[in-house]
C-alpha cells in the first residue's frame, strides 16, 4: 500500500526544540494525511487534554499522492483536539501548501507545547528555526504573509497562519494558507494561536520518490478536458438553486428550508463576479472562484456554497456582494465561514435582524477580536444559544453545514454519526441523495432504510481520501477502482483502513465522554434511533455508541462495513 514517507518532526514551541523519530509503522498502516494524523494524535495527546493547553498537539500531514502531478491532490491535513467540539478532529485545506510541506521531507509534523511569546516557526529540510514576532500580534492573514515575504522571501503558499481570531482563541478560528484557503472546521486556528504561533513556514528540496500508478495521468487528463462540469464555472455554488428547489437550503437560522433570494446569491450570481480561473496545486479541474465586485472594488476567493448558506440564506441576505464581504472578512481574520455565519445568524434570529448586512459585518469583526457581544458569539452556537434564546443548531458542538437533513434524511443520519459533528464532508452523503452521482449510486432522500451501511462505507471512503490525500470533488474521476490502483491496495483493504481511522477518532472521543447521546439531531427523522443502532452494529460498536476496548487493544480489527 502506498503511503507517505519520512520521519515525524516534533516541534515543541515552549521549549523551542525540534526532534525527529521514525514512524514508518504508522505511515505503512494509515497511508498519510488524516489517517496518520489521527493515529499519532490518538497515541500522543492525553485523553483529558485541554484543547487550548500545551499538551494538545497539531499534526500537519500530506499523503503519497502529493508526490504525484495528479489533479485533486493539492491538499494538506491538520489534526488536533478541537476547542469547539472537545473531540479529536481533522480538517484539510486546498491551495498550494501541500507540496511545500512534502518538500520539507517529513512524514508528519507535530506542533506541541506553548510559547510565552509570539513566534513564526520556519520548517526546512535542514531543520527548524524560531523567530520572535511580537510586532505581528493582531496582524491579519494577508499582513502576516506580506511580512514573511519581505523578511524571508516566503510565499503565501508556504505558510499556515493564525489570524486575529486564532490569537484570541475564537473557538471556530481557522488555520489559513495561501491567504484564502482554510483548515476551516473545528477551531484548530485557536489551537495554533493558543500555542503562541502566528505562522509556520515550509521550505526545502527533500521530496522522496513515491511511484504512482499511471491511472493518475488519466485522471489528470479527464479533469482538464471535462468542459461541461458546472463546478468549473461556479464551484460548489452551482448546487444552490437546486438545493433551494428541493427544500434543502437552511434559511433564517434553520427556521425555513427555501430562500426567496437564492438566485441572487447562487451559482449564476457568483459566476457573474468571477474574473479569472482559480485552482489548487497541480489541479486542472480549476473549480475555485476568484471574484470581484467592480462597483466597490472588493476582491475575494469565493464564496463557496456553504458560505452562501451561512452568510446568505441563513442570515436572510440576498446580496451576493454582502456575502462576498463576509467571506473576505473571515479569510482575513481567520475564521470558519460556516460556524461564523451560523452564530451570526443565531444572533440575527434573537434580535429580529435578518438581512442586516452592516450589522453582520460588524459582528464578524467583533467576534474575531472578542469585543462586546462578539465575546459571547466567539464561543459558538452550542455555548451561546441559551443566552441568545435560540435553539442549539449543532451536533457535538459543531455548527451545521448546508444540505439539510430534514429533506436529505441520509445526510441527517451522517451529521449525527460524524465524529467531527455537523459537517457535510465527513460522509458527503448528500451527493447520493440530491443526487450528484450516477443512477447506480443514487438513493431516495426520504427515509433511512438501508442507509446506515451506506453511511458507514462513505465515511470509510472519505477517511481514505483524506489520508491519500485526494479532494472529494474528484468523485467523477477517482472511482473506487482507480483509488485502489493509486494506493496500490484492493478497495476492501482501503475500506478497512478508513474504518480504523473512524474508529480511532470515535475511541478518543469516547474517552472524553462522547457516546450515543452525542449522536443526535435538533430535528426528528423517521426511525432514527433504530437506524443509529444499525449503524453501530455495522461498525461492531456497542449500542451506546462506544468502541469496545478489544478493538483498540488489537484483539479485533475495525469493521469495514461489509454487506
Amino acid at each position: 500500500m502506498k503511503h507517505a514517507e519520512g520521519p515525524l518532526l516534533t516541534i515543541d514551541v515552549g521549549e523551542r526544540e525540534a526532534r525527529t523519530e521514525d514512524v514508518d509503522d504508522v505511515l505503512e498502516s494509515f497511508v498519510g494525511g488524516r489517517g496518520v494524523g489521527t493515529k499519532l494524535a490518538h497515541d500522543r495527546v492525553p485523553f483529558d487534554a485541554d484543547p487550548l493547553g500545551p499538551e494538545n498537539s497539531l499534526f500537519l500531514t500530506t499523503g503519497p499522492l502529493q508526490h504525484s502531478q495528479m489533479s485533486f491532490t493539492g491538499r494538506t491535513s491538520c489534526t488536533g483536539l478541537s476547542p469547539l467540539t472537545g473531540g479529536l478532529l481533522s480538517s484539510n485545506a486546498g491551495g498550494f501548501l501541500s507540496r511545500n510541506v512534502t518538500a520539507a521531507g517529513y512524514g508528519a509534523v507535530e506542533i506541541t507545547g506553548a510559547s510565552d511569546g509570539l513566534l513564526a516557526v520556519h520548517v526546512t529540510d535542514g531543520g527548524v528555526e524560531f523567530e520572535e514576532v511580537p510586532e505581528l500580534e493582531g496582524a491579519t492573514v494577508s499582513e502576516t504573509g506580506e511580512a514573511m515575504a519581505d523578511r524571508h522571501g516566503l510565499g503565501d503558499d508556504q505558510l499556515v497562519v493564525a489570524g486575529p481570531a486564532g490569537e484570541n482563541r475564537v473557538r471556530f478560528a481557522s488555520i489559513m494558507t495561501t491567504e484564502s484557503r482554510a483548515f476551516g472546521r473545528g477551531g484548530l486556528g485557536a489551537v495554533l494561536g493558543a500555542k503562541g504561533v502566528k505562522c509556520v513556514s515550509f521550505d526545502g528540496d527533500a521530496e522522496r520518490e513515491v511511484e504512482i500508478d499511471p491511472v493518475s495521468v488519466e485522471v489528470h487528463r479527464e479533469a482538464a478536458t471535462d468542459h461541461d462540469n458546472p463546478m468549473k464555472e461556479a464551484g460548489t455554488t452551482s448546487v444552490t438553486e437546486y438545493a433551494n428547489h428541493v427544500g434543502a437550503l437552511p434559511t433564517r437560522y434553520f427556521s425555513e428550508l427555501e430562500f426567496e433570494g437564492a438566485a441572487d446569491i447562487g451559482g449564476d450570481a457568483v459566476a457573474d463576479k468571477k474574473y479569472q480561473k482559480g485552482t489548487c496545486s497541480q489541479c486542472a479541474f480549476a473549480c475555485k472562484l476568484p471574484t470581484r465586485d467592480e462597483e466597490t472594488g472588493l476582491e475575494t476567493e469565493g464564496p463557496e456554497y456553504e458560505t452562501v448558506m451561512a452568510f446568505g440564506s441563513n442570515a436572510g441576505v440576498d446580496d451576493v456582494v454582502s456575502v462576498m464581504k463576509s467571506n473576505d472578512l473571515c479569510d482575513e481574520l481567520g475564521m470558519d465561514t460556516i460556524s461564523c455565519g451560523d452564530v451570526v445568524s443565531a444572533y440575527l434570529a434573537a434580535n429580529d435582524e435578518f438581512g442586516n448586512s452592516e450589522l453582520i459585518h460588524d459582528l464578524v469583526e467583533k467576534i474575531a477580536h472578542r469585543e462586546g457581544v462578539g465575546d459571547l458569539l466567539a464561543e459558538g452556537v452550542a455555548r451561546a444559544h441559551d443566552e441568545l434564546g435560540v435553539e442549539d443548531w449543532t451536533v457535538k458542538g459543531l455548527e451545521f453545514a448546508a444540505h439539510d437533513g430534514r429533506h436529505l434524511n441520509g445526510q441527517g443520519l451522517a451529521f449525527a454519526t460524524s465524529n467531527r459533528g455537523a459537517d457535510h464532508m465527513y460522509a458527503e452523503f448528500y451527493s447520493k441523495e440530491y443526487p450528484l452521482v450516477g443512477k447506480d449510486e443514487a438513493v431516495d432522500p426520504d427515509g433511512l432504510d438501508g442507509k446506515p451501511l451506506l453511511v458507514a462505507r462513505k465515511e470509510n471512503h472519505n477517511a481514505v481520501l483524506d489520508s491519500g490525500i485526494v479532494c472529494k470533488f474528484s468523485r467523477d474521476f477517482v472511482t473506487d477502482e482507480r483509488l485502489a490502483k493509486l494506493l496500490d491496495a484492493d478497495y476492501e483493504t482501503l475500506q478497512e483502513v478508513g474504518a480504523r481511522v473512524v474508529e480511532l477518532e470515535r475511541h478518543f472521543n469516547n474517552q472524553r465522554g462522547f457516546d450515543r447521546a452525542d449522536d443526535t439531531l435538533p430535528y426528528d427523522l423517521p426511525d432514527f434511533e433504530s437506524a443509529l443502532s444499525e449503524y453501530y452494529e455495522v461498525r461492531g460498536w456497542n449500542d451506546d455508541g462506544t468502541v469496545p476496548e478489544v478493538r483498540i487493544s488489537g484483539g479485533e480489527g475495525a469493521a469495514s462495513a461489509d454487506d
